[in-house]
């Protein structure tokens, strides 16, 4: 459920839970490629890197994007409005460059 006043979403354990390892994946990620910056890794082995961040992420954004709209989305559709509707589209077309 979202308050729609303030945009808030009141989110389930299991998917707190699930999107904060995700992100602590991310993170150690990064974390691991700073190193790898410090450490004068080669330059293959960096980029292969971040590429595997960038998959976290896109994955990361799948899971939040699929959530967002068989709640939000949803919800709002049912109540009459397009509000979120015209929102997600505006966010896939940013999402899209």
């Amino acid at each position: 459920m979202s308050c729609p006043k303030c945009e808030h979403k009141d989110r389930s354990e299991a998917e707190i839970k699930d999107l904060t390892t995700r992100l602590n994946r991310i993170e150690g990620q990064i974390r691991g490629i700073h190193k790898m910056v410090e450490d004068g890794a080669y330059c293959v082995d960096i980029l292969t890197q971040v590429n595997a961040a960038r998959c976290s992420l896109n994955s990361f954004s799948k899971v939040l994007l699929a959530s967002h709209i068989k709640s939000c989305v949803k919800d709002d559709v049912q109540n009459g409005s397009d509000e979120k509707i015209d929102e997600l589209v505006e966010l896939l077309q940013k999402m899209m460059k």
